[in-house]
């Protein structure tokens, strides 16, 4: 496989090096992408460097993760505003293991294979480099003219909401440069890669490189990953999109990229699946036919739920999204765990009850309607009920006077009456 091919017919190059290609043709390299360690979890605006690296080891490469330990210690100003936290060494080894277990799922580092990928952190090869000895032996080579020109400063200067930079940021650069210099030297490491933003930094790096060593290296960015409505990817009104299901459930992983557009589901299931082009291409055309059947989304999802959690984690989310989309039954709620559970329900009115009114057995329109305020009236529920109209449990409400106890809880605490198709009330217990 031609990686380079492989990534353009993806639409995952923005910028390339002269000489790239070739190199990759000649030779089995090494190639790096950072990312940085500032929570235990990654979100899903590092999968498109991760699925650089994946479609690198794919194509017969070796992969390196750099975690930056150091440089995460400082803080990248590229796209930034404004300074961040500073973390201690604690919490970036922690984070630093929490990412390789996620990488694991991507990436192939246990094998013997040459290409096998490695984790790296720069604080292991920066925590004892004196400040003097650094300005001597690497800030001699990059000139401060040269760093005032990069966009990433440009743009943090002139913006008028920054209050400028400080020289722990403007010297992020000369950081990122030394490690592509220490991976070259150390790991063979000819080729950085990283999103567009990137490529100032990357620069430094191979400009360092040929100054100091008088060696070539290589750059290759990808594009910036945008919506086609011009909003920010990868953003939620709760956030990030995280990859660890403490953060992030399956289920609200899942509905994420179902509920793309079209048009993002047509660009994203390129970059981030290993879906080859032939079945990706029959698959757009098999939604052009039928869009309302939402093909593209459906396999987006199945692909990278799948490939970030488990078969079974996407089975369940499937199974979950039957339940406000669907005809669901009563056993399809009881297998819900609870974070599944509350994040189908999100959204929907919320009741407390005691849990008192239901160890010894309470009228269900006694419950609906005195209890929790899900009927405005005996007499609405009644007709409701009446009409097959009502549900707890989503098991039919035969009769108004039927006797609800604690045996119906989900998950010990929580009781679901749907009003008509859609309305949905969640009864939680209050102990």
């Amino acid at each position: 496989m031609n990686f380079v091919q492989e990534l353009q017919w993806r639409g995952m190059i923005h910028s390339i090096m002269p000489g790239t290609e070739e190199l990759l043709q000649r030779e089995i390299t090494t190639a790096y992408v950072g990312i940085d360690p500032t929570a235990d979890s990654l979100h899903i605006g590092h999968l498109v460097s991760i699925m650089m690296l994946r479609h690198f080891q794919r194509a017969g490469h070796k992969p390196i993760a750099l975690v930056g330990g150091a440089t995460g210690m400082i803080g990248d100003p590229s796209l930034k505003s404004a300074e961040r936290n500073l973390l201690d060494e604690t919490t970036l080894r922690h984070n630093q293991e929490s990412i390789k277990a996620q990488l694991a799922r991507f990436l192939d580092f246990e094998s013997n294979a040459p290409n096998a990928a490695e984790l790296v952190n720069n604080y292991d090869w920066m925590k004892d480099y004196g400040f003097l000895h650094f300005i001597r032996d690497i800030g001699k080579y990059i000139t401060v003219n040269y760093m005032m020109a990069k966009d990433s400063v440009k743009k943090r200067l002139s913006s008028e909401s920054s209050e400028g930079m400080s020289f722990t940021e403007f010297s992020y650069q000369l950081l990122q440069g030394y490690d592509f210099m220490w991976l070259f030297e150390n790991k063979n490491c000819k080729l950085q890669m990283g999103g567009s933003d990137q490529w100032g930094n990357i620069t430094t790096g191979t400009d360092l490189i040929r100054k100091k060593l008088g060696a070539e290296a290589f750059a290759l960015t990808c594009p910036l990953i945008t919506k086609a409505d011009g909003g920010k990817f990868g953003k939620t009104e709760s956030g990030n999109v995280w990859l660890d299901r403490r953060y992030t459930t399956p289920y609200k992983f899942y509905q994420f990229w179902l509920n793309v557009s079209d048009a993002d589901a047509e660009k994203y299931i390129k970059i981030f699946t290993s879906i080859g082009k032939a079945e990706i291409d029959s698959l757009i055309t098999e939604h052009a036919a039928a869009p309302h059947l939402r093909i593209l989304q459906k396999r987006l999802a199945q692909e990278i739920t799948t490939l970030v959690h488990s078969q079974a984690d996407y089975e369940a989310a499937v199974e979950a999204s039957s339940i406000l989309f669907g005809n669901a039954t009563a056993e399809t709620l009881k297998k819900l765990d609870e974070d599944t559970f509350l994040s189908v329900f999100e959204g929907v009115e919320k009741f407390s009850i005691a849990r008192s009114d239901l160890e010894s057995g309470i009228k269900a329109i006694d419950l609906l309607v005195d209890k929790a305020a899900v009927f405005p009236s005996k007499g609405e529920m009644r007709k409701l009920v009446q009409s097959g109209g009502a549900s707890i449990n989503k098991e039919k409400l035969a009769d108004f006077d039927t006797i609800i106890t604690s045996d119906k809880l989900l998950n010990n605490k929580y009781l679901l009456v749907t009003k008509g198709k859609k309305n949905n009330y969640l009864l939680m217990v209050n102990d």
